[in-house]
């Protein structure tokens, strides 16, 4: 299989150019997404498993974001609002998710051109071609999509004319286990495990207060997580808070000088302090291995130097960060990188092993593409494992993407990003680290 051809464009099929394109997520990028494809005159459909628009951002919608307005909002959704009378926030502000949401998302999606082709609540479970497995060659690159929905307790096929699947990856998150595997006894204490970001001062202090908690993971989410639970625990008598992590150290929250988001230079300095006071405590190099659960609480037993460790805790918050859901696209051809699960091309743009956050280079089409003509990842799922995307990143993704689909090749080729700088990049942090705090 060869990936399609970068100076030509889109094979043309009129049953199948007659269709709309598909977009897999109503977060920030597959909303850009439309956006762009509105400005381009191209019909699309926007699936949202959610019940409403940027489901996944309101989960965390408590948490503050690193970036300034000026980098969160894409601009062809800006055209297209300001052209109503919308008007944007304050440039260098740092929103909540919640107030993303409140104040551009959700007038993005209630503008006519796009509210009427938002479908929420409504399951994206597979995608294929129409009629083929993906084993199947002839006249492939002709043949209209189909995306298999379920919406309430039906499935429907919609056959579609090509597939931008922009759905993120908060709903994947990463494994407790260093084995990428789920610890074992996980099933049998998964009440008392949250997922990253918990709302610990508002809608789920209840659940916290006067309770220990051990957060695991040791990026950007485990470090607001934490904050947020020593603020708890000065409020709320009996509280008490572990953060354990598998490495000598939390490097991947470490003040970088060379950070150009001051809000994300200053956490890990925030976290060192609380540390440094004794609100925290760490336990370090612990790999977990099994849960269990005890009359109060769960016993973590994990693997310290080659030996059996126990830590005994109330509850527990997985903020090991997140991975792609790849389980819907068996049947679409895909090339990706074998270590970061993103499109080969741009895996070696953006592998932490490899690359120094902050510094991505411009991309688009070219790199996202796969053995699938028509079909593209984008946004945080683009990205794999890898850490620390940036909105930004994602709406040069889909504005690259939507134009090779006009058949613009000129602009579809003309990518152009600027990212701030930073000094914090290691392998294993949270993507959604950066997403939800972009």
């Amino acid at each position: 299989m060869t990936l399609i051809d970068l100076t030509r464009r889109p094979v043309s099929s009129e049953r199948r150019d007659a269709l709309p394109v598909a977009i897999i997520g109503a977060g920030p990028i597959g909303l850009a997404a439309a956006a762009n494809l509105v400005e381009r005159g191209i019909d699309f459909v926007v699936f949202e498993a959610g019940d409403s628009v940027a489901d996944s951002v309101r989960q965390w919608g408590h948490t503050r974001l690193f970036s300034p307005w000026q980098q969160l909002v894409d601009p062809a959704s800006r055209r297209l609002l300001e052209a109503t009378g919308w008007t944007h926030p304050a440039e260098k502000s740092l929103p909540t998710g919640t107030e993303l949401v409140e104040q551009y998302l959700t007038p993005l999606a209630a503008l006519p051109e796009i509210a009427d082709r938002v479908r929420t609540g409504v399951e994206v479970v597979a995608v294929t071609r129409e009629g083929m497995d993906r084993t199947r060659t002839a006249r492939r690159e002709s043949t209209p999509f189909l995306v298999r929905v379920r919406d309430g307790g039906e499935l429907t096929d919609v056959p579609v004319r090509a597939v931008i699947d922009a759905s993120g990856t908060y709903r994947s998150p990463n494994s407790l286990a260093s084995s990428g595997l789920e610890p074992l006894g996980l099933p049998e204490v998964a009440d008392l495990v949250s997922h990253a970001l918990p709302d610990v001062l508002g809608r789920e202090r209840a659940h916290f207060a006067g309770r220990h908690t051990t957060v695991v993971g040791a990026g950007h989410s485990a470090a607001n997580t934490l904050l947020a639970l020593a603020q708890l625990a000065r409020e709320e008598p009996g509280t008490r808070v572990t953060w354990l992590i598998r490495n000598a150290s939390a490097v991947r929250v470490t003040t970088s000088p060379d950070d150009e988001l001051a809000a994300r230079a200053s956490l890990g300095a925030r976290v060192d302090a609380v540390v440094a006071s004794g609100a925290i405590e760490v336990v370090d190099r612990f790999e977990i291995v099994r849960l269990e659960r005890q009359a109060e609480g769960v016993r973590l037993v994990g693997a310290r130097a080659g030996e059996l460790v126990e830590h005994h805790t109330d509850l527990v918050v997985n903020a090991t960060g997140f991975r792609p859901n790849l389980d819907m696209l068996r049947e679409v051809r895909l090339d990706l990188d074998e270590i970061v699960e993103a499109p080969r091309r741009l895996a070696p743009l953006i592998d932490p092993n490899e690359h120094t956050c902050g510094t991505v280079e411009p991309h688009g089409f070219a790199e996202l593409q796969h053995p699938e003509e028509g079909f593209f990842l984008a946004g945080m799922k683009s990205y794999g494992r890898a850490p620390t995307f940036l909105l930004a990143t994602g709406y040069e993704q889909v504005r690259s993407l939507t134009a090779w689909l006009a058949g613009d090749l000129a602009a579809a080729t003309a990518v152009e990003l600027t990212l701030p700088a930073t000094g914090v990049c290691s392998t294993g942090d949270a993507p959604g680290a950066s997403s939800c705090c972009s």
